[in-house]
């Protein structure tokens, strides 16, 4: 990427964002976010409970995330944040204009059987479908690129970066 970006990698739970997120900040030379140490601790008690978020609980959330990358504008970084919905990713973007989205997608199956080998993770896998149900994939107007998940970390990043590269190139 030629210009510095605020990069924001969603996704439902489970697709890697707290794996790939540091790799690709690695790669781009940036600081990294993880977007789950946004959280105020109600929301992240009625996640360990099995209740998912509603929008009134990830406002503050994702403001928070917003300003964080807002303080990065021309310097870049990566944040990890689930932006499921357009609205959500509307309000990251009223905070960092310059956001890019890198949205990892994957199968249930694959995503369900990497939830439910993790360990020590807030969110348990009852709550899935509700993040497919939730999710409003990338639109056309929105900057950003859809990456699929299948393979290594270190394959799931070397997508990430030349599909960002090719984000960045379409650029005027």
């Amino acid at each position: 990427m030629s210009t510095p970006h605020v990069v924001v990698v969603m996704g439902v739970a489970g697709t890697g964002k707290t794996t790939i997120g540091p790799l690709l900040a690695e790669r781009l030379g940036v600081p990294y976010a993880e977007g789950d140490d946004f959280h105020p601790q109600a929301n992240i008690d009625k996640m360990s409970a099995g209740t998912p978020l509603d929008d009134d609980d990830r406002r503050p959330w994702l403001e928070a995330i917003g300003r964080w990358a807002h303080s990065r504008a021309g310097l870049g970084g990566v944040v990890s944040s689930s932006a499921l919905k357009r609205s959500y990713r509307d309000l990251l973007r009223s905070e960092a204009p310059d956001a890019v989205f890198l949205h990892l997608t994957g199968s249930r199956e694959l995503i369900l059987d990497r939830m439910s080998h993790r360990e020590g993770h807030f969110m348990p896998t009852s709550l899935l479908d509700s993040q497919f149900a939730t999710l409003q994939p990338l639109q056309a107007d929105e900057a950003g690129v859809d990456v699929d998940v299948s393979g290594s970390p270190e394959e799931i990043t070397d997508r990430a970066v030349k599909a960002l590269a090719a984000l960045d190139s379409d650029q005027p």
